[in-house]
């Protein structure tokens, strides 16, 4: 049974292959993903799916990204949302100061509305945070180049007690007991195999066995091309696009990189997901 903690089966480049992705992620025993919002807009989408595909976990929230795509009354609809769906987590939330001090418009799809301030960023965050507390909820968490500023949140507010992931977590090494203290689950993502990725991959070493998870973020987040099992065409842009299939070689790659078996790796990450995500 694989388990992908972190993606976006909803997003417009995996929509015209989704037979196709159902079809082969049912191949491969893919039995749960965590599809996870990005914008309001996304909700009833990613609900659709849920109705449709019964190895999708559904996760709503607002994106540091998108976040200025938000209606007046986003927080109530975000609250009633969890509460008609009990099985779905809050996400995809967090904080990014990448975004502001290195996004290029390329990395940005056409249109985006210019990014928030850190401070408005994290106004939203913990408001998004207090709910899954209120409502015992994971919360699937990004960060980029803001961990400083996030370890000083998670320890100055009250946290899901069933614990959170940090997705795709980026962050130093030294960094991850502290966060696993606070409840963190750590979600490896294919691309932390690219070879220059040496960072990434030391801070998974790191991981406990207890709180790990694996990702694929999809369509975002490719593995490299020699771990590439499922291609997919290009986006508009020229962009590769991650088939949420890439996923049972992220778990190779990850059982590779702590020098376990994969059905070692594999029988504790099910555990870590249905721990986390019921």
């Amino acid at each position: 049974m694989l388990c992908d903690a972190h993606n976006h089966l909803q997003d417009d480049w995996l929509a015209p292959h989704l037979d196709t992705i159902a079809a082969q992620v049912r191949q491969l025993g893919i039995a749960a993903m965590v599809v996870n919002a990005a914008t309001e807009a996304a909700w009833p989408r990613i609900a659709a799916l849920a109705a449709q595909f019964p190895f999708v976990r559904p996760s709503y929230g607002l994106h540091p990204w998108d976040i200025a795509t938000r209606s007046p009354h986003w927080l109530d609809n975000l609250r009633s949302r969890l509460l008609a769906e009990p099985r779905a987590a809050v996400g995809e939330i967090g904080i990014d100061r990448w975004i502001l001090d290195n996004a290029r418009p390329e990395d940005l799809p056409p249109d985006h509305p210019a990014p928030a301030p850190l401070a408005e960023q994290t106004d939203i965050f913990l408001a998004q945070l207090a709910l899954a507390v209120e409502l015992d909820r994971p919360a699937s968490i990004h960060c980029l180049q803001a961990w400083g500023q996030l370890d000083a949140l998670l320890r100055a507010h009250p946290l899901p007690r069933r614990g959170f992931l940090l997705h795709a977590y980026g962050g130093p090494a030294e960094m991850v007991p502290g966060f696993a203290r606070l409840g963190a689950y750590f979600s490896f993502n294919g691309s932390f195999l690219a070879e220059k990725k040496t960072r990434q991959r030391a801070a998974f070493a790191a991981v406990p066995a207890d709180r790990l998870l694996v990702e694929t973020d999809s369509p975002a987040m490719p593995p490299p091309a020699q771990w590439l099992t499922h291609p997919l065409p290009p986006s508009p842009t020229g962009k590769t696009v991650n088939h949420p299939a890439n996923l049972a070689a992220t778990y190779a790659g990850l059982a590779e990189l702590r020098d376990i078996p994969l059905a070692t790796l594999t029988a504790q990450v099910a555990e870590n997901f249905a721990r986390l995500f019921g």
